[in-house]
C-alpha cells in the first residue's frame, strides 16, 4: 500500500537535504553573479525549495548551466527527477519515449542522463557519436534487473513463432535480443503493430508483467509476459484507490500502466507519465492524485498551480540517486561515461528504430480504465 500525503502548494515531496557545504566543498558560493544568473529560476521551484535553502542550491545550478554551455552538453531529465533538476537544469524533459526521441536528434556533444542507467544506454544506442554520462552508475531499475539477454534467448527458443516486445525499461543486452521495444506511451500500439506484421494473435511482452496484463486488456491480443515489476508501481492497490475516494470525495485518480490491473480498473484515467501530465493540463481537475512516483506530482503541480494534488509517496530509490551534486561532478570530471559493445548497440538500435518508425501519435496514448483484469501466461524465470 502506498503512503499518501495530502498536500497542496508548499507541501511537496522532500528534495535531497543539503547544506551550504555541498556547494562550498566544490568552491562555489552564492555571490552577486550567481544571484543574477539564477534569480529568474527560483519562481519555478518556490513551492518546493524554501528561500533559506536557495543559497545552497543556486551555486550548483549556476555551475551546471555554465558547464553545459562551455562543453556543448545537454541534460535529459525524466519526469521522475526532483524539481531542482527537472525545472532548473533539464534541457529536455519528459517520459522515456520523449527522451529517446530527443537523444536521437539532439545537437550536442555530451548528453547527461538525469534518469536511470537503461535510459543512458538508450541515449548511447541512438547517439553513439556523443559522449553519454550517467551521474551515478548505481541508478538502476528493478525491471531492468529482472531479465537478461540470456533469458530472452531462451524465450525465443521456446516460442520461435511469437514476436518478443521489450519495454524500454531494460538493458541494452535485452533490447538487442528483442524484435521491437515499447514504452508506456505506445505499448498497445506496438503490440498491435507487431502482431499484424507477424500475422499472429500472440505476442510476448517483457519484462513488466503488469504492463503486459494492462496491454492485453486494451488490445484483445493474447499476451505472454515475464515476472518483472516496477518496485514503485507494484505497491499501489485497488484498496488505495478506494481509500482515496472515501477520504477525498470528488478526487480524480490517474494511474500509470505499470500499476497492477485492478488499479487501472478502479482509476479514472491511465497512461504514461506524459499522458498523465497532459490530462492534468487539459482537464484541470480540482483535486487529483497521480499513482506513480512522488516527484512526478511535484513537477506537474509546478505547471498547474490551480490544481490541488494529493501526493502518493512511493519514491524510486534509483531515480533519487541523481542529484545536482553528482550531475555537476560527472560533467566537471567527465566521469561515468556509458559504453556499449558495438554489436549489441546495433542490434538494440534496430529494436528501438522499429518502435520509432511507427506512426507518431498526436499525444501519448491513454489506457481505457474500468476494464476487468485479464489472466495471462507468465513465463517461468528459470
Amino acid at each position: 500500500m502506498a503512503r499518501l500525503i495530502d498536500s497542496g502548494p508548499g507541501c511537496p515531496t522532500p528534495t535531497p537535504l543539503r547544506g551550504a557545504s555541498a556547494a562550498e566543498a566544490r568552491g562555489l558560493v552564492y555571490d552577486d553573479a550567481v544571484k543574477m544568473e539564477t534569480d529568474d529560476l527560483y519562481p519555478l521551484v518556490q513551492d518546493f525549495i524554501t528561500p533559506m535553502e536557495w543559497p545552497a542550491i543556486a551555486p550548483l545550478v549556476a555551475a551546471i548551466n555554465r558547464l553545459k554551455k562551455e562543453k556543448n552538453a545537454v541534460i535529459l531529465a525524466h519526469n521522475y527527477m526532483t524539481p531542482d533538476i527537472f525545472q532548473l537544469v533539464g534541457d529536455f524533459r519528459g517520459d522515456s519515449l520523449q527522451l529517446a526521441r530527443e537523444a536521437a536528434n539532439v545537437d550536442a556533444d555530451i548528453i547527461v542522463q538525469a534518469g536511470v542507467h537503461f535510459m543512458a544506454e538508450t541515449s548511447k544506442i541512438l547517439a553513439p557519436e556523443k559522449t553519454v554520462l550517467i551521474p551515478d552508475t548505481r541508478a538502476g531499475c528493478s525491471l531492468a534487473a529482472s531479465i537478461t539477454g540470456a533469458d530472452v534467448r531462451l524465450i525465443k527458443e521456446k516460442f520461435p513463432n511469437y514476436p518478443v516486445v521489450t519495454y524500454v525499461n531494460c538493458t541494452a543486452e535485452v533490447k538487442a535480443e528483442c524484435h521491437i521495444t515499447c514504452t508506456s506511451s505506445n505499448a498497445a500500439q506496438v503490440v498491435e503493430a507487431i502482431a499484424a506484421e507477424w500475422n499472429t494473435d500472440t505476442v510476448i511482452l517483457v519484462p513488466d508483467q503488469y504492463l503486459a496484463k494492462n496491454v492485453a486488456a486494451q488490445t484483445g491480443i493474447r499476451v505472454m509476459t515475464w515476472p518483472g515489476a516496477c518496485e514503485v508501481h507494484e505497491m499501489f492497490s485497488a484498496d488505495d484507490v478506494e481509500q482515496l475516494r472515501e477520504a477525498h470525495p470528488g478526487v480524480v485518480i490517474l494511474a500509470h500502466p505499470e500499476c497492477p490491473p485492478d488499479v487501472l480498473e478502479a482509476a479514472d484515467f491511465a497512461g504514461s507519465t506524459s499522458a498523465l501530465a497532459n490530462y492534468v493540463a487539459e482537464e484541470s481537475p480540482n483535486k487529483v492524485v497521480l499513482l506513480t512516483e512522488c516527484s512526478m506530482s511535484d513537477n506537474v503541480a509546478a505547471e498547474n498551480p490551480g490544481v490541488n494534488f494529493i501526493r502518493p509517496c512511493n519514491l524510486c530509490p534509483h531515480m533519487k540517486r541523481i542529484t545536482l551534486e553528482n550531475i555537476l561532478d560527472c560533467l566537471t570530471e567527465m566521469k561515468h561515461e556509458v559504453e556499449i559493445e558495438e554489436e549489441v548497440r546495433v542490434k538494440a538500435k534496430a529494436a528501438i528504430d522499429a518502435m520509432l518508425a511507427l506512426p507518431k501519435t498526436e499525444k501519448p496514448l491513454a489506457f481505457e480504465t474500468g476494464r476487468k483484469p485479464m489472466e495471462i501466461e507468465v513465463i517461468a524465470a528459470n
